[in-house]
């Protein structure tokens, strides 16, 4: 058994785990003309800048939020999977360096990896196959396997119940975004920590109330090893 007071760290992908490489907004803004927003003027950059400010949400929720409209909500919801999709097979997805090797120590040293995202679980799929990383962690997670997306605390906790740890604050979290911290907080992890790969710089990271800011995940790795009991 692990000395380490952490049994479980739930990670994010795009942005955190994963080099994103700006697809989410390439895929937003086939989704948003789909939508019926405009492609140039305050409405698109108005809605641009919301996808920016809570990145790391369920991709639904966001457009639902956007559109106000389930049925244009849902439409473009699908629009932006498939656009996402189409790009993860056209450009070369890469892990953030280091990440799949700061996975493995977690993993060597006893503490189960939990991979999740906003992303439907198809499009999840699609960016592990792409990677290779089919089992490369103890469990996957999108938001229709957990209930709700971030920034609910759905995702943290359903990972804690499925690979059995003992309580809320033997889990840390790590994530690129304010809705990733806003996760991580609102489940009780005892770290919830912030990485500057992706989204988010540090001081949104900080004012959302991040316990750690760390370059990458594999400095995550370093801070969750050192908790010890």
């Amino acid at each position: 058994m692990s000395n380490n007071i952490i049994q479980l760290a739930v990670l994010d992908m795009a942005g955190t785990t994963v080099a994103d490489g700006g697809l989410v907004l390439r895929a937003f803004d086939v989704a948003a003309t789909a939508a019926g927003i405009e492609a140039e003027g305050p409405q698109r950059e108005q809605a641009r800048k919301y996808v920016l400010d809570t990145m790391g949400q369920s991709k639904i929720a966001v457009f639902r939020a956007l559109l106000d409209d389930e049925d244009r909500a849902q439409a473009a919801n699908a629009a932006f999977e498939r656009a996402y999709e189409a790009l993860i097979d056209e450009v070369d997805i890469t892990p953030i360096p280091g990440a799949a090797e700061a996975i493995g120590k977690l993993r060597g040293a006893g503490v189960k990896v939990a991979l999740t995202t906003g992303f439907s679980r198809s499009t999840q799929d699609r960016l592990l196959n792409a990677l290779d990383w089919k089992d490369i962690a103890d469990l996957t997670l999108a938001p229709s396997d957990a209930g709700r997306g971030r920034p609910y605390p759905d995702l943290v906790l359903t990972a804690l119940l499925r690979l059995h740890a003992d309580a809320v604050d033997r889990v840390a979290v790590l994530g690129d975004t304010t809705s990733d911290v806003a996760t991580g907080l609102a489940a009780g992890a005892r770290i919830v920590a912030g990485t500057l790969t992706g989204a988010h710089d540090e001081a949104q990271l900080r004012a959302a109330g991040a316990t750690h800011v760390v370059p990458s995940v594999v400095e995550f790795a370093e801070v969750v090893l050192a908790e010890h009991n």
